[in-house]
């Protein structure tokens, strides 16, 4: 197995088991529309691409990775290759946060955007390589399982199933393909019907996201409302912890010390405590 595939594999085992016995990793590090766009937390762009929803989800995109990841990476380089699964991985990660910018509650996990990228990379540069299926003495060419691939992440997009990142499958897609033809531009040529037919639905059904928003799950305001709401309840959030430690000050001064220990303005704070 080329080196840079077998250590993305590693890496994904590792950080998504460790997502599945620690939950809040998962938490911490997903891809989270307003965690992005009102935090400013950008890291999430690029770690949320190692976590999986569960075994399954986790073994379907390894699978797909090894299956045409191996000839790129000879192909391309180990370095390039890794240029071309991260630039994926963030393409994918934009579009999806460009759609769903208006629901601040979206959140997706999955390493799709980057192995879509290295599918469709693979495609544009061997439109007819062969693809086993599962182990089974058969295979399909590589441009159909992008096809079907593809029409699974639409499906998915639609049905808006569990925290898998389906959007990300299309840009992931379009980053991957756009970057295999820039590092060989012949491609464009040789495989100009190839490329027409995986790439106009992927860039058909992103405008038809865009034109139709409310396929996608309901709106939350834009993130300039939700900033808004988000800063007076981080306010409110922040005074009452002042209070609440300020509180657990006196509280302390008074047990270590005694009431009288406190002064005219301790006691006057206290007491409105108390009230609250």
């Amino acid at each position: 197995m080329a080196p840079v595939t077998l250590l993305l594999i590693l890496l994904n085992v590792f950080v998504s088991y460790r997502g599945f016995v620690r939950p809040w990793l998962v938490e911490k590090y997903a891809f989270q529309v307003d965690a992005l766009l009102l935090q400013k937390d950008y890291k999430r762009l690029l770690t949320s691409g190692f976590f999986h929803t569960g075994w399954f989800h986790l073994i379907l995109n390894m699978v797909s990775l090894y299956a045409f990841s191996e000839l790129l990476e000879a192909y391309l380089g180990s370095m390039v290759f890794l240029l071309v699964y991260i630039w994926s991985l963030l393409g994918g990660n934009v579009l999806a946060l460009f759609l769903r910018r208006a629901d601040g509650g979206y959140s997706a996990i999955g390493a799709s955007g980057a192995i879509n990228g290295i599918i469709f990379a693979s495609i544009v540069l061997y439109p007819g390589m062969g693809v086993g299926l599962l182990g089974l003495p058969l295979s399909i060419p590589g441009w159909l399982f992008g096809l079907l691939y593809m029409a699974f992440s639409m499906y998915g997009i639609r049905a808006r199933s569990g925290s898998v990142g389906h959007e990300a499958h299309l840009g992931g897609a379009l980053a991957g393909m756009l970057l295999a033809i820039i590092l060989q531009p012949s491609s464009l040529v040789e495989n100009t019907l190839v490329i027409c037919a995986v790439c106009v639905p992927a860039l058909f059904f992103t405008g038809y996201l865009l034109y139709r928003p409310e396929v996608l799950d309901r709106p939350l305001g834009t993130p300039r409302q939700r900033a808004k709401v988000y800063n007076i309840d981080h306010r409110y959030n922040q005074r009452r912890k002042q209070r609440e430690e300020d509180m657990d000050r006196l509280l302390e001064k008074v047990h270590r010390h005694g009431m009288e220990s406190l002064s005219k303005a301790e006691r006057q704070r206290l007491d409105a405590y108390g009230r609250m």
